[in-house]
């Protein structure tokens, strides 16, 4: 009898040890975290808002975290691409996704399928902020306002052809938009990226590119392109002299983009916790916070409960508006 109860109390001893040894060894990680270079997936080519704030935010949490948060750029299907990878990587907290408003909540409704799920494969870290858009044009355009520009497009057979970084995008929202409100005739041209439609308007090859102020505003500023109007409920700070559309005759035409960062589901709670503990020391600095608003970002530090009953609430509002715009799935 006695040596059966040895045996068993060695059993329990063996799993309990085992189990304290898993559960140090766990609880060792996440005080130690980071240990190693952060990878901060975007899933678009360079120079889009996306990449933009990537790189501002990567700087300054690799400066507070000790660790390199490295950008890398994984585009591809309107961000879907890189979007997946990040949900399919180990939840360590070691791969990140610059998570934008139009792979996360839109595209789900304009692709007929998407290769993630936007609420379970994601556990959101912390919102960056809400982003300006604005549509610009090649200066050979004779239109220098929204009414210029309607009437413009009006006038041509085929209309004008206007870029975003894809299809389903928050800019593809706002054109289609535009179309509806005001009776333009904007034909979409979807990109792999902000950055390549902004090289295609340079060159004149399309007319016009509808996309965030912080992808377009250096170009602007060089006069190499031109700013026609913006969606926002004020001007830009960033483009004091750009009428609203709301300024324009388009009453409560209000569109916004936001960028975000998410890790994989399941990565550790205490993981999370020191990221955005770290991002919202990063969008509490007034010197990023000056940064980003050039590029016309505004910070907006909180929760990561917040930031995912936002990307639920987009989600489903996106639903409709999607359907009004008639965008088809792909």
């Amino acid at each position: 009898m006695q040596t059966q109860r040895r045996k068993f109390l060695a059993i329990v001893l063996t799993a309990f040890a085992a189990t304290i040894g898993t559960l140090s060894s766990a609880t060792y990680a996440q005080a130690t975290y980071p240990n190693k270079a952060i990878r901060l997936i975007v899933p678009f080519t360079p120079g889009g808002v996306t990449d933009t704030s990537a790189r501002l935010i990567a700087d300054q949490m690799t400066k507070r975290l000790g660790q390199q948060v490295i950008v890398e750029n994984k585009p591809g299907a309107s961000g879907n691409i890189g979007t997946n990878q990040v949900a399919q990587a180990d939840p360590d907290g070691y791969t990140l996704l610059l998570g934008f408003d139009g792979t996360m909540v839109i595209n789900p409704h304009v692709f007929a399928s998407v290769p993630f799920d936007a609420i379970k494969d994601f556990a959101p870290v912390g919102k960056i902020g809400d982003a300006d858009l604005v549509i610009v044009a090649h200066p050979s355009v004779k239109a220098n306002n929204i009414k210029e520009l309607i009437a413009l497009s009006k006038s041509e057979p085929n209309g004008l052809n206007y870029g975003t970084s894809g299809l389903g995008s928050t800019p593809h929202i706002a054109g289609e938009t535009l179309n509806m409100k005001s009776g333009s005739k904007l034909v979409h041209v979807p990109y792999k990226g902000g950055g390549q439609a902004m090289i295609d308007l340079q060159g004149g090859n399309i007319p016009l590119v509808f996309t965030a102020v912080a992808g377009a505003l250096p170009h602007i500023k060089a006069g190499r392109i031109k700013a026609v109007g913006v969606p926002s409920a004020a001007r830009s700070p960033s483009l004091p002299d750009t009428q609203t559309f709301i300024e324009a005759g388009l009453p409560n035409f209000l569109l916004a983009s936001w960028v975000g960062i998410l890790a994989p589901a399941k990565t550790p709670t205490a993981v999370i916790t020191k990221l955005n503990s770290t991002l919202n020391e990063v969008l509490n600095d007034p010197d990023v916070k000056k940064r980003l608003e050039v590029l016309g970002i505004t910070a907006t530090p909180g929760t990561p409960k917040a930031y995912g009953d936002q990307i639920k609430n987009d989600l489903a509002s996106y639903a409709a508006v999607v359907k009004a715009a008639n965008i088809k799935p792909q």
